[in-house]
């Protein structure tokens, strides 16, 4: 760990992320390394191009005033941010409004962004290729920066936002149902409230989710003493089950 944290602070020095900082009256023990990346895809029909920015926060700049705030320390020195790192409260709905700033004249007509997750569409290869040329061209000119290396286009189905997007509809992303089908079953309020969690993310794909889930989200009351009951196991594993067969969601035609 103290290598990686050593060549990531140098990679943030030599690019003008970070500066040495001293006689600062607030200092952050901490570094936890956050990977960055770009993803892309294109359906069957050429309808969608999702892409996603690299470095993400770190291309909002922080007010000098505030960058004594984000001062970390480390084996080598202590350091401040110039430019948005990863952790700050207001960071994420601040990245949100800068996108929405950036492309506000193309969201809803030819893209669609969430973060740093961007869908180009269009109703053929044509216009869809012409779309992701102005969002490309936009981010030239506002000096967003895409990890071309991780760009993938023209592919069947791609991940977007925790789902599997196709020519066929939307559905759940396999690997995150795989995670949920080996959960063992909860022995604590604490398992009950991850678990449940997971399952309310893909809730819209199975019918009666809040019938089938009632004696689960029952132990979470109030002072409800903690008994995982017959019904609570045949609920746990009724969703399991539910979703490794989920159905797929489409547009109407």
């Amino acid at each position: 760990m103290k290598e990686l944290v050593r060549v990531e602070v140098m990679k943030l020095l030599d690019v003008g992320v970070i500066y040495p900082i001293s006689d600062n009256t607030w200092v952050s023990p901490t570094q936890v390394p956050k990977k960055s990346g770009i993803t892309g895809v294109h359906n069957d029909n050429n309808e969608l191009v999702p892409t996603r920015l690299t470095t993400d926060y770190n291309q909002i700049p922080i007010a000098p005033e505030d960058q004594e705030n984000t001062t970390f320390t480390c084996s080598f020195g202590t350091f401040a941010y110039r430019r948005t790192p990863f952790g700050l409260c207001n960071a994420p709905a601040t990245f949100q409004r800068c996108m929405m700033s950036i492309f506000s004249d193309m969201v809803e007509r030819i893209i669609e962004v969430f973060m740093d997750d961007f869908s180009a569409f269009g109703n053929s290869l044509y216009q869809c290729l012409e779309n992701l040329t102005l969002y490309l061209e936009r981010c030239k000119e506002t000096n967003l920066i895409l990890n071309w290396g991780k760009c993938h286009f023209m592919v069947r189905h791609g991940i977007v936002l925790c789902h599997l997007i196709s020519s066929k509809g939307i559905e759940v992303d396999k690997a995150k149902i795989d995670l949920i089908a080996m959960l063992p079953p909860p022995t604590s309020v604490k398992d009950i409230i991850s678990f449940l969690g997971h399952a309310h993310f893909y809730r819209r794909f199975i019918k009666d989710f809040s019938k089938i889930s009632s004696s689960l989200c029952h132990l979470l009351t109030k002072d409800m003493p903690f008994v995982f009951n017959e019904a609570c196991l045949k609920a746990f594993n009724t969703l399991k089950k539910l979703f490794t067969s989920a159905a797929i969601i489409q547009a109407l035609d």
